[in-house]
């Protein structure tokens, strides 16, 4: 299954550290986040990859070059950001007509990438993606879903004071080729996944929870945990922010 990384983003959050640093390329336990995904990933057989660009993009250019993944990596540099879904419509012809994964590269996720695969071939039959969820412990910092009794997604919460609940979307999802056909004809003008996409295919959306380690790398406190907490044998699925 061939897959988008979206890895373009400045990492402000994680300012002073990204002012030298892209995200996508900042270590845990050592290792860039970015070549993490992509071990990751090829271990799951699958790829190639797609990885679009833009700040600091020629030490990415630099670490795919050196990297054993070259040979199945494409990159995008977008001289202007494109939005979370303009970078997947202007890209639609990687997938080959087949379905794909999008991932926001951004997170450290430990997750069964074969499991999620599997779970999104037995998903309802209206449903147009699959998106892996975890539980969190700050979720008014994240977008909260509501599922009913058969994981299908009926509700949205973004980062708002007090969700009805505590599981979030990780920002990873297989899209169907009926979805991809649809971005392609009828929403090849949106620029952002999560609100103008997401939000029009409530009831269409199946949910794949992983209780494998899921942290947002996103702020300098998360960060710290994925370095200083990744190894302990504690289960941080009940521990993660």
């Amino acid at each position: 299954m061939r897959a988008i990384l979206l890895a373009a983003g400045y990492g402000s959050r994680l300012l002073p550290l990204t002012l030298s640093l892209p995200k996508c390329l900042v270590t845990i336990n050592g290792q860039p986040l970015l070549g993490i995904w992509l071990e990751r990933l090829s271990k799951a057989n699958m790829g190639p990859f797609l990885v679009n660009t833009h700040y600091l993009s020629e030490q990415v250019d630099l670490f795919i070059a050196s990297s054993p993944y070259r040979d199945r990596v494409r990159l995008i540099n977008e001289k202007e950001l494109q939005g979370t879904a303009g970078t997947l419509i202007a890209n639609l012809d990687f997938f080959n007509n087949d379905e794909g994964l999008l991932i926001h590269a951004d997170n450290y996720c430990m997750a069964d990438l074969k499991a999620f695969q599997a779970a999104h071939h037995k998903r309802p039959k209206e449903c147009l993606l699959t998106m892996m969820t975890f539980r969190t412990l700050n979720p008014s910092s994240c977008g909260v879903v509501e599922l009913d009794e058969r994981g299908v997604v009926t509700a949205f919460h973004e980062k708002v004071e007090f969700p009805p609940g505590n599981l979030a979307n990780g920002a990873i999802y297989i899209l169907s080729r009926e979805l991809l056909n649809m971005l392609a004809k009828e929403l090849k003008t949106v620029k952002d996944f999560s609100t103008e996409v997401l939000s029009q295919l409530i009831g269409r959306i199946y949910s794949y929870e992983t209780t494998a380690i899921f942290l947002d790398i996103g702020t300098p406190e998360t960060y710290k945990i994925a370095n200083t907490m990744i190894n302990r044998k504690d289960d941080l699925a009940t521990k993660r922010p």
